[in-house]
């Protein structure tokens, strides 16, 4: 699986602090006292609403968004706690920011277009199709097929598992009948926990260790309370997944671009790409059987953000999907 804690496995980090891209940009209400910043880069025909991933706001598709014009009309929404959207200390849950985007929908007056979420956007993906299919006329996966879009019981998902773990240990000694809760630890979460951590295992084994930190002086009173996290209030929220009813177009790096570490080193860049490969391919496989209706590419050593190191690839696979959609009425 990805770790979202890491963000990455591998593959370039694209810089979008410099806006070059012509759209109109607008703040649409959500909840309250919570604002959305929402791009606007027009075009022609159906909607086309993209979503970012961890850590970035709709701009990250500044360059990407053009190229969709000609064909679609096309909008970017930046999720709570990003960019210039607000940032509430709450609300992060998946349902949550699936309700944001449709909230979004209902201010623009779309009627059923498709969304196009990259990484944890995929989230929102999910719970729109699940909740809610009859919103949308498709959904498009850009490297975020993974855990927290589609939960497959059989593999687990390490940041699923591990908050969910997090969350039930305390009712052990809090709850008034803690039988069954144990009885569903010992059987079911601590072994799938178990087997997470072994493929995370197998995973950091393929990379090359990290150069040790140095060493600060030791504090001499308690650390200030951390500042609030939105990266860690949207991987805390994450939801399980498993009942989407649209459409679905899921797109996949197999094996991942690696960073240079890996790369230059021949032996570590063979075992990274051959283990890659087999998770990717085994998510990719689990999300192809868990959503019926998904077509499922896998676009061998792309980066994380597909849709800007193969633009041509992607491009063609969104129109061919699109394309394959009913008529908007």
């Amino acid at each position: 699986m990805i770790s979202l804690i890491a963000v990455l496995l591998g593959g370039a980090v694209y810089a979008q602090d410099i806006d070059t891209s012509s759209h109109s940009i607008q703040f649409v209400t959500v909840d309250k006292d919570v604002k959305l910043e929402v791009l606007d880069w027009g075009g022609s025909g159906r909607p086309l609403v993209l979503l970012a991933g961890l850590g970035n706001n709709a701009h990250i598709f500044d360059s990407f968004a053009p190229a969709l014009t000609p064909s679609y009309h096309v909008y970017g929404i930046t999720r709570r706690g990003f960019g210039a959207s607000s940032v509430p200390t709450s609300g992060y849950s998946s349902d949550r920011l699936g309700d944001d985007v449709l909230a979004v929908l209902d201010a623009l007056k779309l009627n059923r277009p498709v969304l196009t979420g990259h990484s944890v956007a995929g989230e929102e993906l999910s719970s729109i199709g699940s909740r809610h299919p009859e919103r949308v006329a498709g959904l498009i996966y850009l490297e975020a097929g993974y855990g927290y879009a589609f939960y497959d019981s059989a593999h687990g998902d390490l940041n699923i598992d591990l908050f969910d773990l997090l969350n039930k240990l305390p009712q052990v000694l809090t709850a008034r009948d803690a039988r069954q809760l144990i009885d569903e630890l010992l059987t079911t979460a601590l072994p799938r926990f178990e087997g997470d951590l072994r493929e995370r295992q197998k995973d950091l084994s393929a990379t090359p260790p990290q150069p040790p930190q140095p060493r600060t002086a030791a504090a001499t009173s308690p650390p200030p309370a951390p500042p609030f996290r939105p990266n860690y209030a949207v991987i805390t929220g994450q939801q399980k997944y498993t009942d989407i009813r649209v459409p679905v177009l899921a797109i996949y790096a197999s094996p991942h671009n690696p960073s240079p570490p890996v790369s230059n080193d021949s032996a570590v860049l063979a075992a990274f790409e051959a283990r890659d490969k087999t998770r990717v391919d085994a998510i990719a496989k689990a999300f192809e059987i868990g959503v019926p209706s998904a077509r499922v590419v896998r676009l061998p050593h792309a980066d994380h953000f597909v849709f800007l190191s193969n633009q041509a690839d992607v491009l063609r696979e969104m129109n061919a999907f699109i394309a394959s959609l009913p008529a908007p009425q």
